[in-house]
Parts: structure tokens; C-alpha cells; sequence
């Protein structure tokens, strides 16, 4: 996978996207807005065996990353498939929530599902976030796995605060190919519970996720 260089005019034009902190009363932050983006792939995955797949879209990931998504603040929700029935399924979803009669039973359903956009690839994604803001975004993908050198959720939250885009990249079925996680930039701390078990829904590992790197640092 190939990044183009940053550039100190790119990450300029970039710095209308940095973090805006206002903790409320809780020590949570009342407004806020990223140069964040969250992109659900669905190849390469693995299955349960470990072949490489193509995974189908699950209607509840779009609805409840989507909503997870504007609840904090994030910029775009990208849904990765190169598979065509796929991604005719999910412009079928959005539509109905965005223009339908969804839009006008549910407001709110509308205002998350607007954050979506539908690449073939991770690289179209990154070159979409390039040309908003002339700049491609770090990548920073999620694996239970272990055997990776991980990026903290507390320097993630340090490297948001720089300005440049970033791109959050969460794997469907088993997880994301390890050459895919090879090629990104960072590999962010698994989700894990005091538990044994681990084998979360990725909606259920998104909200925990970005509500982390959303939380107050001296929590």
C-alpha cells in the first residue's frame, strides 16, 4: 500500500480538521471535531480458518458504526467492499434513510447514515480523504492478534492533536489479512476485557474504540 508525502502546506490546509476539547461537567468533551475517519473493510478478511475472504455487509454494522461516528465527531464513515451486489446493497440502505421514507420517519438515523461513503478499496478511500484536504491520512488499523508492535490509545489521541489526517480501519468476518495489517502505518491496542473471552462484534469494538480516544486523558 502507497502514501503520498506530507507535505507543511498540506497539513496547513489541514488544520481546520484538528481536535477542539471542551469537557463538560463529567469530564467529557461537549464539542467536538477530528481529523478523523473510520473506514469498515470487508477484504482482505480472514475467516475463522484463516483463508483470506470477502466478507458480506452486515446492516446493524452501517446503522450503529454510523450513528457511534456522528455521536463523536467523525469526519466520514467509509464501508469497503469491491464486491457490486454489495455495494448496490448499501447505497440501497443509505438511500432509504437519507432520501426515502426513512429520512422523513427518522431524522436522526438520517443525520448518521449521511457520514457513509462506499470505496472498492482501502487506497480509494485514502485518496478521497486526499483530495479534501491535499494530504493522505495515516493509517491505523485494529487486530485482536497478537505479534504486532501497537500504537496506544493515548499516543493516538497525542498524534490527532497534530493536525493530519487520520484513518481509523476496522476489519469485518475474523479480522483483516496480515498483509493488509502490514501495510498501515500503525496497529492500534486490541480491545480486550478482563475476561478470557474475545471475540467482540466490530460495532460493538467501534464504539469502544473511538469512545477511548474520545474519553478525558486523566480519566
Amino acid at each position: 500500500m502507497e502514501y503520498f508525502e506530507d507535505s507543511a502546506e498540506a497539513s496547513l490546509k489541514c488544520q481546520n480538521l484538528s481536535l477542539t476539547r471542551k469537557s463538560d461537567k463529567r469530564g467529557r468533551f461537549s464539542k467536538v471535531s477530528l481529523n478523523l475517519y473510520v473506514a469498515l473493510v470487508h477484504y482482505p478478511v480472514v475467516n475463522k480458518n484463516g483463508d483470506v475472504i470477502t466478507s458480506a455487509v452486515t446492516n446493524l454494522d452501517l446503522h450503529d458504526i454510523a450513528r457511534a461516528a456522528k455521536t463523536y465527531g467523525i469526519k466520514s464513515f467509509y464501508v469497503v467492499t469491491p464486491l457490486v451486489d454489495q455495494k448496490a446493497l448499501v447505497e440501497k440502505i443509505v438511500s432509504h434513510w437519507t432520501e426515502g421514507l426513512g429520512a422523513r420517519y427518522n431524522p436522526k438515523r438520517r443525520e448518521a447514515l449521511e457520514l457513509i461513503r462506499i470505496e472498492e478499496t482501502l487506497q480509494k478511500v485514502v485518496e478521497d480523504i486526499r483530495k479534501s484536504c491535499s494530504v493522505s491520512p495515516k493509517t491505523v488499523v485494529t487486530s485482536a492478534k497478537n505479534g504486532f508492535r501497537r500504537l496506544s490509545y493515548g499516543n493516538f489521541r497525542g498524534l490527532l492533536k497534530n493536525g493530519k489526517p487520520y484513518l481509523l480501519v476496522l476489519g469485518t468476518a475474523w479480522g483483516l489479512s496480515d498483509s493488509f495489517i502490514a501495510g498501515a502505518d500503525y496497529v492500534l491496542a486490541p480491545v480486550k476485557g478482563p475476561a478470557d473471552y474475545n471475540h467482540l462484534s466490530v460495532r460493538s469494538a467501534a464504539a469502544i474504540i473511538i469512545d477511548r480516544l474520545m474519553a478525558d486523558e486523566t480519566c
